[in-house]
Order: C-alpha cells, then structure tokens, then sequence
C-alpha cells in the first residue's frame, strides 16, 4: 500500500476556519488520502465538500481532554453521524484511566460505540499522560467496549505517537482492533516507521510532507 492510502489527513485547530477545512478536503482529494479528520462542527462542510468522493470523514468527540461526561461524548458523536461523519476519534477519560476505573473507561467508549451506529470508532488513549500498565489496561477496555482501534495521542496533549507505545498496543491488541499513530508524526521516514511497528493508519497534518517524502525516496 503507498503511504497516502495509511492517512488521516489532519485539521483539528482551535483557529480552523471554513476555508481551512475546505483546503483540506481538497488536498485529501489531490493527495487521495484515506479520510479527512475535523471536529465535529465541521463535518457538514466535509461532507459538502467531499460528496461523490472516496474520502472518508472522521470526526473528534470528547477532543482534546476527553473529560466530557460520557452522555455528551454520545451526543456529539449521534450530530456527527447525522451529518456524514464515517469514523469516529474519541477521546477516553484519562483522568479515570489514571483512576484505574476501568468499568467507566470501558462504558464511556461503549457509549460512543453504539452511538456511531455501526461506524468506526477509534479511542484516543493519549499514551503521553499514561503509564505501560494503564495503556495496556486502556487497550484492554477499547476492545471489549467494541472500538475498531486504539489511537496513541490527540497531538494536545504531552508527547506523540512512539514506536514503542505502537508496539505494547500491538502486543495487547493482537487482531482484535487496529492501531491508529498520531502526534508528532512529520516525515514519510516517521510514518513508514510506525507502520513497520504495527500501525493501520496515520494521523497528521504534514499528510503532505509525508507523501511527498515517499516521492523523493522512490527517486
């Protein structure tokens, strides 16, 4: 697979104006990228601008903090599918996973879950804010909440995707969900290293940069 096909092409700013996000869905057009990824308020746009095309939308929910109560986590993600949004990028709560509530961890994500109404959800663990042990048990509560994947960071928050925060997930998760790496993530060099680790898809906003740093390697 080329790199473009491995990315979520990324505008999650708190400035993003309409017309960012229009550049955006045209470069995800241009580039043919896997998806667009925005908040929630800008999937109508998205939808309007990539309407006839491949390109997926995946909107945020409960971003960047994940401390939302669970019940607006669900609201936003039901206006999100209402509106055209195909994937899903929650936020878990951090603050519980530290907590070691992990039943709160794992309804939290159910929640989501069966608001996306079949749709792809992919929890955000922020990896920066955890330790091994609880990004294990992070993982552990995605799957059995019924996630399709687990995502390193929201690129908020301290610290980005790693090769070895790719790895221990891979290592939890087995096949039972995908991995998505995000924050950090600048170059075709990083990105083709965190797919080597285990990754099935990339977020970023240098989508770009990244694909066309798989053309100067090809030269």
């Amino acid at each position: 697979m080329t790199i473009e096909s491995y990315i979520d092409h990324t505008n999650l700013k708190p400035d993003a104006t309409p017309a960012d996000i229009v550049r955006l869905c045209d470069e995800a057009k241009r580039y043919r990228f896997a998806s667009v990824c925005v908040n929630s308020s800008y999937v109508p746009l998205a939808r309007r601008e990539l309407s006839g095309t491949y390109v997926r939308i995946a909107s945020v929910v409960g971003f960047p903090l994940g401390a939302a109560a669970s019940c607006v986590k669900a609201a936003e993600t039901a206006f999100a599918v209402a509106n055209g949004a195909d994937e899903i990028d929650m936020v878990i709560n951090v603050g519980q996973a530290k907590a070691e509530n992990w039943d709160y961890v794992q309804d939290d994500i159910s929640g989501v879950v069966r608001a996306a109404d079949g749709r792809i959800v992919k929890a955000i663990l922020e990896t920066g804010l955890l330790t091994d042990v609880e990004k294990e048990e992070a993982c552990r509560a995605a799957v059995k909440a019924g996630a399709r994947f687990v995502k390193t960071s929201t690129g908020f928050g301290p610290g980005g995707a790693t090769t070895d925060d790719i790895k221990l997930m891979k290592r939890v998760i087995g096949l039972r969900a995908c991995i998505k790496a995000s924050g950090g993530i600048h170059d075709y060099k990083t990105a083709r290293q965190m797919i080597a680790a285990g990754a099935d898809r990339i977020g970023a906003s240098a989508g770009i940069a990244i694909v066309e740093g798989e053309a100067g390697e090809q030269i």
